[in-house]
This record gives structure tokens, sequence and C-alpha cells, in this order.
């Protein structure tokens, strides 16, 4: 019996240390994609950048398409969790469209978040694995939003506007550049992505923060000759 209990323990132990040595890989190379993208991303320095070795590495995946294909699914696993839940916990269709688009901002604070988009321009065009994994992960996000979208016009929340379809890559097109471009900027990020996406959507913006109103307050006027004299 306790031969058999020792066993289960060191399998366990090293399958933690597995799961570990993985996920220290997978952020090391969501950055690298991130930064570098496809293919001027480097295995070696992924491992390096993980604490391991490139053998490690090649123990976990069997290449960097592989490698590349677990980021994208990694990504979509661990955006799902944190944004993408928060729109499911909403029953209204519109507080889940501001679920998102606040949650995304939150999410996009990391430093991995630009992977989706990196790749995505990389491999526009292109017939290749990596394009193809992206391709079908946004078009379920797309269809999920163009759904939200009607069930809001249908209840009058959302007014009438352009095509579904068109819309909803509007909502996402306007949420992802302004993410990247704010990356950070707290807790601003989130109020703009709020009401971003209400302008695409043709709702009236929410009423200005706490934290806004008072950095209105204290920016000094802005200096106009004009109205001197």
């Amino acid at each position: 019996m306790a031969t058999r209990e020792t066993s289960e323990s060191a399998r366990r132990t090293q399958a933690d240390r597995r799961a570990t040595t993985r996920s220290a890989l997978l952020e090391a190379a969501a950055r690298g994609l991130s930064r570098y993208g496809y293919a001027n991303l480097a295995l070696e320095r992924v491992a390096t950048e993980a604490g391991y070795t490139r053998g490690a590495l090649y123990h976990q995946f069997a290449n960097k398409e592989e490698l590349a294909l677990a980021v994208v699914e990694w990504v979509h696993e661990t955006w799902d969790a944190e944004v993408g839940q928060l729109a499911a916990d909403e029953a209204d269709p519109v507080d889940a469209l501001m679920a998102i688009a606040r949650g995304h901002a939150v999410y996009c604070r990391r430093d991995v978040a630009r992977v989706m988009m990196t790749l995505r321009i990389e491999f526009t065009g292109q017939d290749h694995p990596v394009g193809r994994a992206l391709e079908e992960i946004v078009e379920r996000l797309v269809a999920d939003c163009v759904d939200r979208i009607a069930a809001g016009r249908k209840s009058g929340a959302i007014p009438p506007g352009p095509p579904l379809r068109e819309t909803a890559l509007a909502y996402l097109g306007a949420l992802s550049g302004l993410v990247i471009q704010l990356a950070g900027q707290a807790p601003f990020d989130v109020e703009l992505a709020d009401r971003a996406v209400r302008g695409v959507l043709g709702l009236p913006p929410a009423p200005l923060t706490t934290a806004s109103q008072g950095a209105a307050a204290a920016t000094p006027p802005t200096h106009n000759p004009l109205r001197e004299g």
C-alpha cells in the first residue's frame, strides 16, 4: 500500500512539474510572439526567458508551430476565463457587451495580450495552421457579439444601425485598437473602452467616473490667444 501511494504521489509531483514548465514556456512564448511575431520567434530565447533549457521546451513542444498553436489556445482560454465569463454572467445583452469591453481592457494590461492581434496581422492572407486557429477563435467571438447586438436591438436597448456583422466587427475593432493604445493606463483604459464601444453601438456615453472628473479638474485650461484682448 505504501509503495502504491508513493508511486501515485511521485506521478502527481511529476505532472505538477510538467504543468508548471508548460505554463512558464507558454507565457514566455506569448510575450515573444507579442513582441517579435511568429517568423522572428527564437525558441532558445523563449526557453531562456522561461528559465528552462531548449531541451525542456522540445520535451513539451515538437516545433515552433506546435508551440504557437498552444499559445493561441492558452491565450484564448485565459481570456475566456477572465473576460468571457464576465459576459456569460450577464443576462442583459448590453451589460454583457459592456462587460466584455471593460474586461478586455483589464486583460490587455498584461504584456501577453497583443499576441492575437500580432499573429492575425502576420498571417493575414496566408493559409497557415496558426492563422486558421486564430480565425476560428475570432469568428466565434464575432458570432457571439452578433447574437448579443441582435438581442439588444430586438429588445430596443440598442438602436437600429448598420448590419449586425459589420457592427460586431466595428465593436471589436474599436475595442482592440483602443486598449492597445492605452495599455496599462488604468483606470482610463476601462472607462474609455466602455465609452468607445457605446459609441459604436449607438448608446449614450456612461457618466464620467470620479477618477476622470478629478483628472479633468486637475488639468489646467489650454491657452487660447484668440480669446485674449
